[in-house]
């Protein structure tokens, strides 16, 4: 069989590197913080002159990128449109890597004196950000809104969930997103499959992937990469789960890895490689899942709905979109960044910032964003929409993740949560190579997460 490309690396560097920043978040040495100050205010100089408006109000604003296509050429038009709406304020957008990379610089900056006023974070690190007071809780800036409060409600209640900390707001939902499972009907064809029925529980994704596998082509692609396998294996969680148990407590103080239903779902991927070779064997990378699916080396993926423009602008090959097959139910992870708004900046910045984060989530921008990356619409009103109306109609593959939020939770949210994350990818992967058992390496991960979080208990 023709091995599909793959990376097998065991390294969690940037996940480790963030905990580590994350951990060490009290106090902090200042030195350079006024060679920062000179060159933030240098940078304001130069915008001001461009504005024409020296008084103007600037903000920092951190975004990462996670999926392909130009999302930050978007996020810079949407930065430029609110400048251009509002002479008083100048939003800054720096683009900061990935959402890891993103992380580690808020946190250098807020050590450095700098912190941007605004960040897009994962909504994952809610628990990360109040606990070290690296963002603010939002309720009062709601309360105190006209619009605040049917603002929130408009929002989906499968994006707002993860948004919350003790009972208070501290992220806005903004470029969220499902993992679904992208299929190659041409493949289905050739294999003698119905292209309008692909897998819908875990014995046909089986089935299907050993029809589809063949001397140049796996039946199914995962990514068990660092970053990437704990979201899917929320998701397969979810599916064998029969009263909805997420991978933790919805406190975010405890996890529930070793459960013999997790330990099914663990043992199911490693069977995909290693029994019915139906899957590469090792650590097959998030990043060239899409590469490999649209080479036609892959005939079924599980990968984010933000992807979606990237495949139907690429693909050679008519494709199709389907719920995650299920096993005892059907089950997904939300995913992706939210607004936050970061703490101890002056009180007419956070305004300005709330200002900004409410302009760039109203409901058409929030619906021309979902077309132009593939996000989920974040907001009941953009469902009603024309845009998204009409893009449904062409390009119906894209529905599909709107539709499976009834399923769906969020991904593994924990306190010290890249740390958490780095135990369980650590843990799969070692099963993955082989080394262990995929029980051994559930029970491991229990036992390394219950000491890290023994702390919150």
């Amino acid at each position: 069989m023709k091995k599909v490309k793959k990376v097998v690396a065991l390294g969690l560097t940037s996940l480790i590197g963030m905990s580590a920043i994350l951990s060490g978040c009290g106090g902090g040495n200042n030195s350079g913080t006024d060679t920062k100050a000179e060159q933030k205010a240098e940078s304001e100089d130069k915008v001001a002159k461009e504005t024409g408006d020296s008084n103007a109000l600037h903000l920092t604003f951190y975004y990462p990128v996670n999926v392909g296509g130009s999302a930050a050429a978007l996020i810079e038009k949407i930065c430029a449109d609110f400048n251009a709406e509002n002479k008083d304020i100048v939003v800054e957008p720096v683009y900061t890597g990935n959402y890891d990379d993103t992380v580690t610089k808020i946190q250098t900056a807020v050590q450095g004196g700098t912190p941007p006023d605004l960040f897009v974070s994962l909504a994952t690190q809610r628990f990360t950000m109040a606990s070290t007071g690296m963002a603010m809780p939002l309720d009062d800036l709601i309360a105190s809104d006209d619009e605040g409060k049917s603002y929130i409600d408009d929002f989906l209640p499968s994006f707002m969930e993860d948004s919350y900390v003790d009972g208070k707001i501290y992220s806005i939902p903004f470029q969220r997103s499902t993992e679904i499972l992208y299929y190659n009907k041409d493949k289905f064809k050739e294999a003698g499959l119905d292209p309008e029925s692909p897998p819908k529980n875990w014995d046909e994704l089986l089935e299907d992937a050993k029809k589809l596998t063949n001397d140049s082509c796996y039946g199914v692609g995962i990514a068990l990469n660092s970053g990437s396998a704990q979201w899917t294996f929320t998701g397969f969680s979810l599916e064998n789960s029969e009263e909805g148990k997420m991978l933790m407590s919805e406190d975010g103080k405890k996890v529930f890895f070793n459960t013999p239903e997790n330990v099914e779902a663990l043992q199911f991927w490693l069977d995909l490689q290693n029994k019915h070779k139906v899957m590469a064997e090792g650590v097959v990378q998030w990043t060239d899942l899409p590469t490999q699916f649209l080479a036609g080396e892959v005939a079924m993926m599980y990968h984010t709905t933000g992807n979606i423009a990237n495949i139907n602008k690429n693909a050679t090959f008519e494709y199709g979109t389907c719920f995650m097959p299920g096993k005892k139910q059907f089950g997904a992870a939300t995913g992706g960044g939210n607004f936050y708004i970061s703490s101890g900046i002056s009180e007419d910045r956070v305004k300005a910032a709330w200002k900004f984060i409410k302009f760039a989530t109203d409901t058409e921008k929030a619906a021309q964003w979902a077309l132009d990356t593939g996000y989920v619409p974040t907001r009941k009103s953009c469902y009603e929409t024309d845009m998204i109306k009409k893009y449904y109609e062409e390009v119906p593959q894209a529905k599909v993740a709107y539709e499976q939020l009834q399923y769906a939770k969020p991904e593994l949210t924990t306190y010290n949560a890249a740390e958490i994350w780095r135990v369980l990818n650590d843990n799969i992967q070692s099963a993955v190579t082989g080394d262990v058992t995929a029980k051994e390496a559930l029970d491991n991960a229990q036992s390394e997460a219950e000491g890290i979080l023994e702390e919150y208990q």
